[in-house]
């Protein structure tokens, strides 16, 4: 690791770039899941980076003291994870997500606090900084694409934006987009301040960003602006140029609306104007999830539902007011740890996590010079993805969750020598070079291991059976659930199908899976629980379901059975008898 900024390595810094864009440019997927090769490339990538960043270092004391608040809280989420699997039934595959990517974080974090222990903290901002203003800058060529030239999206290179009028990036999702370039504007304020920008280019980058905030319509997006303004008019260790540029971040967020105003009065659309004109400035159906999930905490406070289990426990438990959409999290990082894991363990949890936000803090007030104004930057990091964890789940995905942990590592604890020999436990930064060797292997197996259901849902020219296929992807140590639903909703309606359909039910339940669940229960004679899955299904009013009950209005002879799912519920059940 270079001892000076001015001598940045060029492998450092082509790693750093790397590891800040990779994951979020790549817009190939292949199917069932369509984040996949985004999620291996962050693990890959930041593992990778992890290695290079430490690997001439390897004997370095990393001081552990300083970050075990947010390790405590780490460790707990993942032994929840795996306390699921016995108490729960989570999925054995599930669960090793889960544990994989809280082990990822841990590393991340450790070798930010290694980096601040090393008085590295102003090169590595700067080697980050420059990798977030090129995939913000690329990001905005995405979206750009995506909304003034969506003829141009192939969905290999550049996603296909599936709202007209929206930036979605290759990530395709807006609030994504929306946070990555909240961090890129950060960037360009480091940047900036520690004289690698000049004033213009500040101005120029931030208007870009803002201008692709307003493209994506988010209104996560939209607040994070506001945050810049505040950070802006709040701290006076930042110049007065970049404190000007942060307070006209709101006035850049304006005149976008006002262009793109005049884009939409020549017949094309302004995704932001129709979303606000439709919903508002809140999202009804988040207020609803967050009601229905508060409703699942106060049936089991002291436990939860169990971890990764709040689709299946909101699913499978009567809301008739239900948002018709089907949630697999709450979007809202507090409430999801309260309903999974209870109320004793999520506040432990989330107590842990407030004091190392307030550690990483202080240590941006305690620093001088230009180590607090890197301290700083590195704190809004975290703080912005933090916001946006309180109206959705940004932290769920390895590409925000691996540089986060790695920002927030970077602001704890003192640097120099006195905080290498303070007393306390201690780990040499070659166990985190191992750490990332494993990241980087961990993604090349799970890349391995996913053709294995690959091939179920998009299958090669002489491929084996169905069956086969289904059957092999059930051997798969990270992805049978995906080949469990495959089997759920295309065997036989009986005992297999219903095995597969309880499998699958704590990954994500939706319609057609309950469909085939309700079959199948009922296949094997278990009307009361079939027609309980058909009461849970009416609520979410899909047209396709619709279509599955349209028998029930037709006439019958006289004394013809109605069809199983146009009978009543004779019995409601709890969402643990439905594992």
């Amino acid at each position: 690791m270079s001892t000076s900024p001015e001598r940045q390595s060029p492998e450092l810094l082509l790693a750093a770039l790397v590891a800040c864009s990779l994951a979020s440019l790549i817009a190939y997927n292949q199917p069932p899941s369509a984040t996949l090769f985004n999620q291996v490339a962050a693990l890959l990538a930041w593992g990778g980076f992890a290695m290079l960043l430490l690997i001439d270092r390897p004997a370095l004391r990393v001081e552990l003291k300083p970050a075990s608040a947010a390790l405590a809280a780490l460790l707990l989420l993942m032994l929840a994870a795996g306390a699921s699997v016995l108490w729960a039934g989570l999925p054995t595959s599930l669960a090793l997500h889960a544990v994989a990517l809280l082990a990822a974080a841990m590393v991340m974090l450790l070798v930010g606090r290694a980096v601040h222990q090393a008085g590295q903290v102003q090169y590595l901002l700067t080697l980050l900084c420059l990798g977030w203003v090129l995939v913000g800058v690329l990001s905005a060529a995405v979206g750009g694409v995506q909304v003034f030239a969506p003829q141009w999206a192939d969905g290999d290179w550049i996603a296909r934006s599936t709202v007209a009028g929206r930036a979605i990036s290759n990530m395709r999702q807006p609030n994504h987009l929306a946070s990555l370039l909240m961090w890129s504007c950060v960037a360009v304020i480091w940047l900036g301040e520690s004289q690698r920008l000049r004033r213009e280019g500040v101005w120029a980058l931030l208007g870009l960003f803002v201008f692709t905030v307003m493209l994506s319509a988010s209104r996560t997006g939209m607040v994070g602006v506001a945050i810049l303004a505040l950070w802006g008019l709040l701290d006076s260790k930042l110049t007065r140029a970049s404190r000007l540029a942060l307070l006209g971040t709101p006035l850049m967020l304006g005149l976008s609306w006002w262009l793109l105003g005049f884009w939409a009065d020549s017949g094309h659309a302004f995704g932001a104007a129709t979303r606000l004109s439709a919903e508002g400035a809140g999202s009804p159906s988040r207020l609803a999830i967050l009601a229905n999930a508060w409703e699942l905490v106060k049936q089991n406070p002291l436990t939860g539902v169990g971890w990764g289990e709040f689709n299946l426990a909101w699913t499978m438990t009567p809301f008739p007011g239900r948002p018709v959409a089907f949630f697999d999290h709450t979007h809202n990082l507090p409430m999801q740890l309260m309903v999974e894991l209870g109320l004793p363990l999520a506040l432990l949890v989330l107590g842990l996590l407030g004091w190392a936000l307030y550690r990483a803090f202080a240590a941006g007030q305690r620093a001088v010079g230009s180590e607090a104004v890197a301290l700083r930057c590195a704190f809004m990091m975290v703080l912005m993805i933090g916001l946006h964890s309180l109206l959705e789940y940004p932290l769920w995905y390895a590409y925000f969750l691996l540089p986060t942990a790695l920002f927030l590592g970077l602001c704890l604890g003192p640097a120099g020598d006195a905080a290498e020999a303070s007393a306390g436990w201690s780990l040499r930064a070659g166990v985190l070079v191992l750490g990332g060797g494993l990241m980087v292997l961990g993604s090349l197996l799970t890349l391995v291991d996913y053709r294995s259901v690959v091939v179920i849902y998009a299958p090669p020219a002489g491929a084996a059976s169905l069956e086969t296929r289904i059957h092999r992807g059930q051997q798969s140590p990270l992805f049978a659930a995906q080949a469990d639903y495959a089997a759920a909703t295309t065997l036989p309606p009986g005992p297999e199908a219903l095995e597969a359909t309880r499998r699958t039910a704590h990954n994500l339940i939706d319609v057609r899976l309950m469909m085939a669940w309700a079959q199948s229960l009922h296949a094997i004679g278990d009307d009361e629980r079939a027609r309980y899955v058909v009461e849970r299904l009416r609520e979410f009013h899909s047209p396709q379901a619709e279509e599955w009950l349209a028998v029930c209005g037709e006439p019958r002879a006289e004394g013809e059975l109605r069809p199983f799912q146009c009978e009543p519920v004779t019995r409601v059940f709890e969402f643990r008898e439905m594992r």
